[in-house]
């Protein structure tokens, strides 16, 4: 006869029994209240009251097993009631806790969100869970007694395994084979089980990289072809000699050409002198250049334009002003115009330009609308502008997508644009976009770009950061600078320099705008934006017409407020560097440097806004105490294009170079120096310094 069977007799009833007498080594309550309240009168801290040893483990566990059966007493009911019905104690029918290791990567499918999925397991399987990290592998420990541990474990078993159940958050997967339910043979059990550590397959990385071409080729077999070379040589190109192409270089702005391709070096196309040269094949092309009037094309276009028709990657780097966006406009026309695959069967845009700010997108913008070639569409995609007219253009049709990075990045993450169709990428400013910090978003970008595209970059400068993106973006390109790789200003425009004091600023541009002459018209630079609403609200309230633009006003502002400029409503335009780029406005007469820039690469910019098209400029720069570290770089941009060099500026060179060495000799901690001022604060200099240039 089974335990349970007496506890019953023949009719199903339950037998009365008398209470066991109990041991006197036993445990018994000294509360007269009732079970519910007996056990969690026992204190922490007395093993002894429990009628445990300390070799049982730490007090806590022992009150925690005592206080857990107790609970169970009410919520099991009829099983645990026929325990103590048969003489158990309260207490000892839980045994020694159950304790096993489990992998620490699996600690959290045991522990859950907040530990919902122990609170699952402890109500499902009526045990108390409790779990230890270690090191590398963390220890589960179930209290209760040990059928309840044993399924409160096999549970656990279930859920760390590849197979195991899914408590809240979806259905129960099927439970390990031999058990009652499963629908799962052991040998696929067996294959699906987590290997040890020795028989793990280890990820081959090495075979990744050697195969990286392989996986591209098979993310991109589904192409259609693409044709770059659509350069057909005129006659009296290919007849110069290497004497007259080497002069004519040296005489435009000393022209200078380079093939960066690791391998054999390939033949260097001669430059163009006319326009025809270049589009004689293409009346389109010839019929825009006519009806614009230019007159023959600059330096960077002439040697550009043969490079990119070949079909070759360029790197193009000029001053600012140079005709850089017509270098690779026009022979972008072409390349479209002249793909295998109809333009009405591509999925996206064939011809992709990324610049750094609004302004320059608009410009471009502007230019391709100026030089329509077969009905192209443009669209220009920036931060600031209404998203959702942005996004139907996109999804109407385009051709042609200038773009700032951010925005482009955010349509693309959100698959509301296709970029595969690009075979025509432009990196403008490229310079300028990494000073910003938009490199992150540039190289997600690119890699939904067809890989075998056509690649040009320009750039004003080529600092280190250029060199790196152009070695990752551009494949085996050719290189084109005009003058000098070395920062330098254009050479139409007088750069003179003025030494004042901080507070005489004001009077010296007051003075200056009046007198300006009546076709005069003038770009005033300001280091900080609040200083731009400062320096404009004081013009306008003398009566002089002036706009402001900074990347705190409202798009549509600055756009009014550049087209005021461009138009001559106002003589006048307030900014800080965010027109130093992209403000293509060929008119303007002066540049005034109100306050000296943060770099001297933002020098060279700012100055490069006048003496543009061929013509004349004039740049005035206020400088003062807090300048005198960039006095050394701003001799050789002035030497470089011949301008005169103040004598003031050359003792406030040779002071800051000498309170360097100064500064390298002290020990480090004297006190004196200050960190950058020298006076110890702050970038404002004063003190000792202030008196060393004067």
């Amino acid at each position: 006869m089974s335990d349970w069977e007496d506890d019953y007799d023949a009719d199903g009833g339950v037998k009365v029994k008398s209470a066991p007498t109990v041991q006197q080594s036993e445990w018994r309550p000294q509360s007269s209240k009732g079970k519910e309240n007996v056990c969690f009168e026992v204190k922490r801290g007395q093993p002894a009251a429990l009628g445990r040893s300390d070799q049982d483990g730490p007090p806590w566990r022992n009150w925690r097993d005592k206080a857990d059966t107790c609970g169970r007493d009410f919520r099991n009911g009829d099983r645990d009631a026929g325990r103590k019905g048969r003489g158990q104690t309260v207490g000892t029918g839980s045994g020694s806790p159950l304790s096993f290791a489990v992998d620490n990567s699996m600690i959290g499918r045991v522990i859950g969100r907040g530990g919902s999925k122990i609170r699952e397991l402890e109500e499902s399987s009526g045990a108390r869970i409790k779990v230890n990290r270690g090191e590398f592998e963390g220890e589960v420990v179930i209290f209760g007694y040990s059928d309840v541990q044993q399924k409160a474990k096999e549970m656990i078993d279930d859920l760390v395994s590849d197979s195991g159940p899914r408590f809240s958050d979806g259905p129960r997967a099927p439970a390990p084979a031999g058990r009652k339910g499963s629908c799962w043979s052991s040998a696929e059990l067996q294959s699906s089980a987590p290997q040890s550590e020795e028989h793990r397959e280890r990820i081959d990385w090495l075979a990744f990289r050697e195969n990286k071409d392989k996986y591209a080729a098979l993310k991109w077999q589904d192409l259609p072809p693409l044709k770059k070379d659509f350069y057909i040589e005129d006659p009296t190109v290919s007849a110069r000699t290497a004497e007259e192409v080497d002069a004519w270089r040296k005489e435009n702005n000393n022209i200078f050409v380079d093939d960066i391709k690791e391998e054999e070096k390939r033949p260097i196309p001669n430059p163009v002198r006319t326009f025809e040269e270049a589009f004689l094949h293409y009346p389109g092309i010839m019929e825009n250049i006519v009806r614009v009037g230019f007159s023959k094309p600059t330096p960077i276009q002439s040697q550009g334009w043969p490079i990119v028709l070949k079909g070759l990657d360029l790197i193009g780097i000029a001053q600012t002003g140079t005709g850089k966006t017509l270098a690779y406009l026009l022979p972008g026309f072409i390349h479209m115009d002249e793909q295998p695959l109809r333009r009405d069967r591509l999925e996206g845009p064939g011809m992709l330009v990324l610049t750094p700010t609004r302004e320059l997108a608009l410009q471009i913008e502007t230019e391709c609308n100026k030089y329509s070639y077969k009905g192209f569409k443009s669209i220009c995609i920036y931060g600031g502008g209404d998203r959702r007219a942005q996004i139907s253009m996109v999804r109407s049709g385009v051709d042609i997508v200038i773009a700032t990075p951010g925005r482009l990045n955010d349509l693309q993450m959100n698959d509301l644009i296709n970029l595969r169709s690009v075979t025509y990428l432009v990196l403008d400013e490229a310079d300028r976009m990494l000073d910003m910090g938009f490199e992150p978003q540039i190289m997600k970008i690119i890699l939904d770009i067809r890989p075998d595209r056509q690649t040009l970059m320009t750039s004003a400068t080529w600092p280190p950061g250029v060199r790196r993106l152009s070695k990752s973006y551009l494949k085996d390109p050719m290189m084109v600078y005009v003058g000098t790789l070395d920062l330098a200003a254009v050479n139409t425009v007088t750069q003179t320099v003025l030494f004042v004091q901080e507070e005489e600023k004001k009077a010296y541009v007051f003075d200056f705008i009046s007198n300006m002459e009546p076709e005069d018209k003038a770009l005033i630079f300001v280091g900080r934006k609040a200083y731009v609403d400062d320096l404009s609200s004081d013009l306008s309230l003398r009566g002089i017409a002036v706009q402001s633009l900074h990347g705190d006003r409202e798009q549509c502002d600055r756009e009014e407020a550049l087209q005021d400029f461009r138009d001559g409503n106002v003589r006048i335009l307030v900014a800080t560097d965010l027109a130093s780029r992209g403000l293509d406005v060929s008119d303007i007469t002066h540049v005034f440097n109100f306050d000296f820039p943060r770099n001297i690469e933002e020098y060279v910019h700012r100055v490069g806004r006048t003496g543009r098209a061929g013509r004349s400029g004039v740049s005035v720069t206020l400088v003062t105490r807090d300048d005198w570290s960039k006095a050394a770089e701003l001799i050789n941009i002035l030497e470089r294009a011949g301008q005169e060099v103040p004598e003031e500026l050359v003792l406030m060179a040779e002071r800051f170079e000498k309170r360097q060495r100064e500064r390298a000799m002290m020990p480090s901690g004297d006190g004196r120096g200050g960190g950058r001022g020298g006076d110890g604060r702050r970038g404002r200099g004063g003190g000792r310094r202030d008196k060393e240039w004067i």
